[in-house]
């Protein structure tokens, strides 16, 4: 499907939506019109969730994808002006809130990672079933001074390279993939990341080698971490007095910085966190949706 397609019957399920309303209070009929935020809005699958749940939220959903973005756009138009969207990173959201004028939301939801769409669009790059393509894997595809995975494959030194497939990617063989794109470098299509990632990668019987590769390459190009450090504090010290942040994580590396950043918002005096430990899919649901299976959920609570 093509970006800009009005058929969005291929989106796949949204991940442990009865946990994310329960973690943000949703569980019962609301008595006051709230602001809820989805940071990380994608295709609309979460927000359209909670929409459904009560009447009186209304929603503001950023995402950095213009192309995903517009498919939000149409997913939540039935929901009329219960719906602001804007293009924008969540660690933004405080500019976000007083340029809008809007008020302290009550929750915030953030389902970090990449998108079912951006995934399936193997025009992105971000998939290793892609052939012919760029590695492009630019959240942001038309930000001209971002840059892509191709420029960093490249023209990154081996040194940098290891880093990020080491600390993005956890690559046992991080050093033997690098070497592997050194020798291959002009590198230009996926398939030719594929085919060096297979070569020199660790094989898993769950994980296509390139898995790891790409993960790390995406999370680089688009300073994810990065987003999601700034983010998590703007997020807390945004939230009206028992707001909840709900975090959806999908890596390691994305957890062990929502625990950190949750353990001293707490010891700073700013609340509680909700989620001794993470949360995981139910059996029933990774039954029905497999693409839950990686997911941990976190959740902290502002001081009232």
């Amino acid at each position: 499907m093509s970006p800009g397609s009005d058929d969005l019957s291929h989106v796949h399920e949204p991940v442990m939506v009865q946990e994310v309303l329960d973690y943000l209070g949703l569980a019962q009929p609301l008595t006051e019109e709230r602001l809820i935020v989805d940071g990380t809005v994608g295709a609309g699958g979460h927000a359209a969730a909670l929409l459904d749940a009560d009447a009186g939220i209304r929603l503001l959903g950023l995402d950095r994808d213009p192309q995903i973005l517009a498919h939000a756009e149409r997913r939540l138009a039935p929901y009329g002006e219960r719906v602001q969207l804007v293009r924008s990173s969540y660690m933004h959201l405080q500019d976000v809130l007083a340029a809008h004028q809007l008020p302290m939301p009550s929750g915030i939801l953030l389902d970090l990672g990449v998108s079912s769409l951006q995934l399936d669009d193997m025009s992105r790059g971000f998939s290793f079933r892609g052939d012919e393509e760029v590695p492009d894997m630019r959240f942001d595809p038309t930000d001209d001074e971002a840059i892509t995975a191709q420029y960093l494959l490249n023209h990154a030194s081996e040194r940098e390279l290891v880093r990020i497939l080491q600390e993005y990617g956890e690559e046992p063989r991080a050093r033997a993939v690098v070497r592997g794109i050194l020798r291959a470098r002009p590198i230009q299509t996926i398939k030719e990341l594929c085919e060096v990632a297979q070569q020199n990668a660790l094989r898993g019987r769950r994980h296509h080698p390139a898995t790891r590769t790409f993960q790390a390459l995406r999370i680089a190009v688009n300073e994810e971490l990065l987003h999601l450090e700034r983010g998590l504090g703007h997020a807390i010290e945004t939230l009206a007095p028992g707001g909840r942040l709900v975090v959806l994580c999908f890596q390691s590396g994305e957890e062990r910085l929502v625990k950190v950043a949750f353990r001293e918002a707490k010891l700073a005096g700013k609340g509680e966190v909700l989620t001794r430990k993470p949360v995981r899919a139910t059996a029933e649901e990774l039954r029905r949706n497999p693409r839950a299976r990686p997911t941990r959920l976190r959740a902290f609570e502002v001081g009232a």
